[in-house]
């Protein structure tokens, strides 16, 4: 045994031993049949180049006549095999249906044991998950209605798979999707996420969210089949999984339309995502990031209801405490789309002490090219609405030239209308600081220092202008006392 296990990682040895599990398959007695089955499907799990010396051995027909022939042992292992093959590749996936395996597979999904359906399932999901073209083949040769009544069985396994195989048809695109909403499988999928166990709930909420993406009628399918407030609970499951997929869901449907999300702020929804935010960490929290960006980017009011319920300080320890660039990037976007509404919108932004974070993460070296661009995005949308100036006059020391014009195009647009703030302007060091700035005559920039310096008195500006202090001590030099 040690010697044959030795040739499976010797390149010459690899058809060898495929050919000599190859002529046990057609052996007289069942077990050696099916340990030959069990074997080559562990070796074509492997790898994909042992997947391909499976193909080429011409053994997926004797295993596909087997299918329809054999004993429900044979049949688990005969579709372990085709799963471990199909599972590499579109081109594997290919060679399984070149050879007529599907008919088979979906005769299985109706077989009396629980643990042939399972397999078969599996087999379907690893051919249905590579591409439009292998799904398509997937639901003409009769799958999806029999994989609906899979979902309906009592296993949970069988349950598990039948739901992932869905999830991996309705993913490619709108039609497929459709495909299984006519076969009624949202309605079971619904139902099921009342069910404890934790691996389904997941399957069943990717499953739903990959219905949901493709188009507003599909996502309004999903919510007419009741998803809320069931769904709702799964944001507060144990499982992190299940959290993430719940969060994804609700992205997948607000996305679409300002009535959809409306729909989910009036359900929860918005609140729910900000509390499971809140108690998780890493990638699980980035669907959730991503919903409340979407939700926010509709309108003002849906906006405002994500200020309501505290989004913005759980986006900005996103964007503070996450070590990964992504999901940073994630919270800038979001944050953006909340900040560039109204001048409320981005003074709710702006005391939360955000814009700085958002500036470092700009200017840093280390941050990615994805993360400085969103950061950059998002300080220029929240800018342009802000009017609360102790959030802006920082930027004026610290911003680069990019953003340095939106910063002064604001206090251009409020100081003349705000007589306090022309004063705190003075006093605080931010009048001087724009006399510093250095401008190209006749730019925008030179326009809005302008527009600042035609809000004084002409001395006060020359007062605060650099050179000013030399050019008084030259009148001091140069002065002539009265002689008395």
């Amino acid at each position: 045994m040690h010697s044959l296990t030795m040739d499976f990682w010797l390149p010459n040895g690899q058809a060898g031993v495929i050919s000599l599990l190859r002529t046990l398959l057609l052996d007289v007695v069942p077990t050696i049949q099916q340990t030959a089955a069990l074997a080559l499907g562990r070796l074509a799990n492997y790898n994909d180049d042992l997947a391909e010396a499976v193909v080429k051995c011409d053994i997926l027909p004797q295993l596909v006549y087997s299918l329809a022939e054999q004993n429900s042992f044979y049949k688990k292992a005969a579709a372990f095999v085709l799963r471990a093959v199909g599972k590499h590749s579109p081109q594997l996936a290919q060679a399984i249906v070149a050879c007529g395996a599907l008919d088979s597979l979906v005769i299985c999904l109706e077989d009396f044991d629980p643990g042939v359906k399972e397999a078969a399932a599996w087999a379907l999901r690893y051919i249905a998950r590579h591409n439009a073209e292998l799904s398509q083949v997937v639901v003409d040769a009769g799958a999806v209605p029999l994989l609906v009544l899979c979902i309906q069985e009592p296993e949970i396994a069988l349950k598990r798979i039948a739901a992932s195989a869905l999830s991996d048809i309705a993913k490619h695109s709108p039609e497929l999707a459709q495909t299984v909403v006519d076969a009624g499988a949202v309605a079971h999928l619904v139902q099921m996420l009342l069910n404890p166990d934790a691996k389904l709930k997941h399957q069943i909420l990717s499953a739903l969210s990959q219905v949901s993406k493709h188009s507003v009628n599909l996502a309004e399918m999903v919510v007419e089949a009741e998803i809320f407030p069931v769904v709702l609970t799964c944001l507060k499951d144990k499982d992190e999984y299940v959290k993430e997929n719940a969060s994804a869901l609700i992205r997948e449907i607000a996305k679409h339309t300002p009535e959809l999300s409306q729909l989910v702020v009036n359900a929860g929804g918005v609140a729910a995502v900000i509390d499971c935010i809140g108690s998780c960490k890493g990638n699980t929290r980035l669907p959730g990031i991503m919903m409340l960006g979407y939700v926010a980017a509709h309108s003002e009011n849906l906006a405002m209801a994500v200020i309501i319920s505290k989004g913005i300080p759980q986006l900005s320890v996103c964007l503070s405490e996450e070590p990964e660039d992504h999901i940073k990037a994630a919270a800038a976007w979001a944050l953006g789309q909340i900040g560039r509404h109204t001048p409320e919108h981005a003074r709710a932004v702006a005391v939360t002490n955000t814009l700085p974070v958002l500036l470092s993460l700009y200017m840093s070296t280390e941050s990615s090219e994805d993360l400085q661009v969103k950061s950059k995005k998002a300080i220029k949308s929240i800018l342009q609405k802000c009017t609360y100036l102790p959030a802006l006059e920082p930027f004026l020391y610290d911003a680069p030239p990019s953003i340095l014009k939106h910063v002064v195009a604001q206090f251009s647009k409020v100081l003349p209308h705000d007589s306090k703030a022309r004063r705190l302007f003075v006093t605080s060091g931010g009048l001087k600081k724009v006399q510093e700035i250095k401008a190209e005559p006749g730019s925008l920039l030179q326009e809005y220092i302008n527009s600042i310096n035609n809000c004084y008195p002409e001395e006060i500006v020359r007062y605060y202008s650099p050179g000013y202090s030399d050019t008084l001590l030259q009148r001091v030099d140069s002065y002539q006392p009265l002689n008395n």
